[in-house]
């Protein structure tokens, strides 16, 4: 996936997520929430795939090298 595929791909994620949010103003339902979360660690995982291509070119190697990570591994990061 190269830089504008993995931008697409948030944008879509941040779309059904403001969708999601625009249907259900009163609240989620359990399988809403679910997605929701699901939503929330795809949307982790395409940013730092993109972090990881721009720190990698910006390094002078190869973007294409880097891979989307696990959740465990993105969600356990400290902001």
């Amino acid at each position: 996936m190269d830089d504008k595929e993995v931008i697409a791909r948030i944008d879509a994620l941040i779309a059904e997520e403001h969708d999601l949010h625009q249907r259900h103003p009163d609240g989620l339902d359990d399988d809403e929430t679910e997605r929701l979360r699901d939503l929330e660690v795809q949307l982790d995982q395409c940013w730092d795939l993109l972090r990881q291509r721009r720190a990698r070119r910006d390094a002078g190697q190869d973007p294409d090298v880097a891979q989307a990570r696990a959740e465990r591994t993105v969600e356990g990061y400290q902001q």
